[in-house]
C-alpha cells in the first residue's frame, strides 16, 4: 500500500508542477490554486506524510523552475499539514477544506512575514499575505470540493487502488 500512496504522491506533485505556470500574482505572492486542490486531494487520500511530502516536493521545484516564490513553502506546507491531521480526526472532506483554508489562509501567511521580509527584502505587514493566501486558498479548496464529492474521486481512487482494502473507515494514517 505504500507504494501506491507514493505513486498517487508523485502523480499529484507532477500535476502541482505541470501547473505551476498558471499562478495569480498578487502583491509580492504567485498565488497558486492548484497547490491547495493538490493539498486537499493529498490530504484525503494519503494522510498527512504524503500531504506534507507533495508540498515541500511541488515547492522546491517550483523554486528551482523560477516558476514560484519562497512563499511556496510556507504557503503550501501549514495548509497540508492541518487539512490532514484534521481529516484524520474527523474524515470529512469539508474538515480537511477548512484545515487547508486556516493552515494556509491564516497560519502559512503569518508564517512567510519573515520569509518576506528577511528572505526576500520585502516590506509588507505582519498579515499582509492573509488576503491573497486565502483568496489563493478558497479558489483551490472549491475545487478540491467538486473533484471530490461531486465526482466522486475519492471513491475513484479507492476502487482503483485500492488504499483502504484494510481499513474499516476509510481513514487514511
Amino acid at each position: 500500500m505504500k507504494n501506491k500512496k507514493l505513486m498517487l504522491s508523485g502523480l499529484l506533485a507532477t500535476i502541482g508542477v505541470i501547473l505551476s505556470p498558471y499562478s495569480i500574482p498578487i502583491g509580492i505572492a504567485k498565488c497558486f490554486p492548484w497547490q491547495h486542490l493538490i493539498n486537499v486531494l493529498s490530504a484525503v487520500l494519503l494522510g498527512p506524510y504524503y500531504a506534507i511530502g507533495q508540498a515541500f516536493v511541488v515547492s522546491v521545484l517550483r523554486n528551482i523552475l523560477g516558476l514560484g516564490t519562497l512563499l511556496a513553502f510556507s504557503g503550501s506546507l501549514f495548509g497540508a499539514l492541518l487539512a490532514s491531521l484534521l481529516y484524520r480526526r474527523f474524515p470529512k472532506i469539508y474538515i480537511a477544506i477548512i484545515g487547508e483554508l486556516i493552515g494556509t489562509g491564516i497560519i502559512g501567511a503569518i508564517a512567510s512575514y519573515p520569509i518576506a521580509k528577511l528572505l526576500m527584502g520585502k516590506e509588507i505587514a505582519v498579515y499582509g499575505l492573509v488576503i491573497p493566501f486565502m483568496v489563493s486558498s478558497f479558489g483551490g479548496t472549491v475545487i478540491a470540493f467538486i473533484v471530490l464529492e461531486m465526482f466522486g474521486l475519492k471513491r475513484i481512487i479507492n476502487s482503483s487502488f485500492n488504499l483502504y482494502s484494510n481499513e474499516s473507515n476509510n481513514n487514511v494514517n
